[in-house]
């Protein structure tokens, strides 16, 4: 699919990365497998130099989406395949082996998956409203002078991501940013975006589905918001730099296209989508926590409100081609990350939760987050903050960062994201370490107690 246009292309594509990767995958499933005269029924985990295959087999799609950047999409797709094959002959799943497990198993995770789909395809509609509502096109004239310009766009990525969520806030972000910079944005820049927004949602309970999840386990919104100033300490040390280098970059315009006026509708549906993900997260939290676990609540309020608006702007469709793949690639990665047999975290300290926002920069931190509130007694804010922002430090570590690289398919290189975005893992220890020295360890004794309970 061309990005620029999202009309399908015709280019060598991915096929032989995608063959070259399910070969590997069905040869590593096949060399593992014992000789049986039958059917192989599952009896354990496979381990290679001490460590199960399954997280082999997990490393190799991380390397592959790093290393062949341009398929991304086919090696996660290819390396999901492989590790269902190994769980269908060894391990079997979470829920009961064979088929039936696989069923049960993704009947579990088919909500967090849904809301996935909806919020990323959602909000990449949304955006293109904001685009199409010429707002964008004003907002340099009021922006600062010099690098003040790209700091100042990064602040308010880190404002709207409070109270929304953080795929929203980047993709906001994303397009005020094209605009701003006549389209030419530094990848140092895109990956501050998506931090900001990471940083942004660390310490609201509706800035992050993290964050959503401990506020539905019982957690004190008032014991996430702890992660809140390591995350303005984190933006600060980030955005500097990322604006410096965005500024040597391509200088903002600061000539905005006047003559055009703004579509005031389409900014009233902008509104409407963003009240609607608002209004259905906390509504349910509050009023019925459960449902959340139920259906994909958020993802289907905000598609509803774009399709009861669509007779009055129409949307454009053609952003949903542009976005599926990304958005599937995400999918097939979040997927593959819950079939991992990750039972249980080593016990709750501030090292393990230093340690479990590195993770994140690879692994999805949904599951994370829910083995950490299953085992109860850390400190909520401080690992709001680490699985939050621990993601942007490569662009698939979250989904704000595949919504950005699926506006920037630039982004996708995982070498340049780590040799021009170096800020953010210094940003990440900094500002952790500042937030431990100054408000200490804390672990929630209201929720400790209810989890021994």
């Amino acid at each position: 699919m061309d990005h620029k246009t999202g009309v399908a292309a015709v280019h060598p594509g991915p096929g032989p990365i995608a063959s070259t990767i399910a070969t590997a995958g069905a040869s590593f499933v096949v060399a593992v497998t014992p000789a049986a005269g039958g059917g192989v029924a599952p009896d354990g985990p496979v381990y290679v130099l001490g460590l199960p295959a399954d997280f082999i087999l997990f490393g190799a799609i991380l390397i592959g989406v790093a290393v062949f950047h341009r398929h991304t999409l086919a090696i996660a797709l290819a390396g999901l395949a492989a590790i269902i094959a190994y769980k269908l002959a060894f391990t079997g799943f979470r829920y009961g082996s064979g088929i039936g497990g696989l069923l049960l198993h993704l009947q579990h995770e088919w909500v967090t998956l849904a809301n996935l789909f909806l919020l990323l395809m959602g909000f990449a509609v949304l955006a293109r409203h904001f685009e199409s509502s010429r707002l964008p096109d004003e907002m340099p004239a009021f922006l600062p002078p010099g690098w003040l310009a790209g700091f100042a766009l990064l602040g308010i990525v880190f404002v709207i991501s409070t109270f929304l969520d953080n795929i929203a806030a980047a993709l906001i972000g994303g397009t005020m940013t094209r605009h701003a910079f006549k389209g030419q944005v530094h990848v140092a820049y895109l990956a501050a975006i998506v931090a900001a927004a990471n940083a942004g949602g660390a310490g609201s309970v509706v800035g992050d589905t993290t964050t959503t999840m401990m506020w539905i386990e019982g957690v004190s919104p008032l014991a996430v918001l702890r992660g809140a100033p390591p995350a303005i300490v984190a933006f600060l040390i980030l955005a500097v730099p990322a604006a410096l280098q965005q500024q040597l970059h391509s200088p903002v315009l600061k000539r905005p296209q006047r003559s055009r006026r703004i579509e005031r509708m389409r900014l009233l549906i902008v509104g409407l989508i963003l009240a609607a993900a608002v209004a259905a997260n906390v509504t349910a939290n509050l009023a019925w926590p459960a449902l959340l676990e139920m259906i994909p609540l958020i993802g289907m309020a905000i598609w509803i409100i774009i399709l009861a608006t669509a007779p009055l702007r129409r949307p454009d469709w053609h952003v949903l081609a542009q976005s599926f793949q990304g958005t599937v690639f995400l999918l097939a990665l979040v997927t593959a990350a819950s079939l991992m047999p990750v039972e249980e975290l080593p016990p709750a300290s501030w090292h393990t939760t230093l340690n479990l926002g590195i993770v994140s920069a690879v692994f999805d931190n949904i599951p994370l987050t829910a083995l950490a509130l299953k085992q109860g007694g850390y400190d909520w804010g401080l690992l709001a903050y680490s699985v939050g922002f621990g993601g942007s430090m490569m662009w698939f570590g979250s989904s704000a960062g595949v919504a950005i690289a699926n506006m920037y398919p630039e982004a996708k290189s995982a070498v340049r994201w780590i040799r021009h975005a170096w800020f953010i893992p210094l940003a990440y220890f900094v500002a952790f370490f500042v937030a431990l020295a100054i408000q200490g360890w804390h672990p929630d004794p209201a929720y400790l107690a209810l989890a021994v309970h």
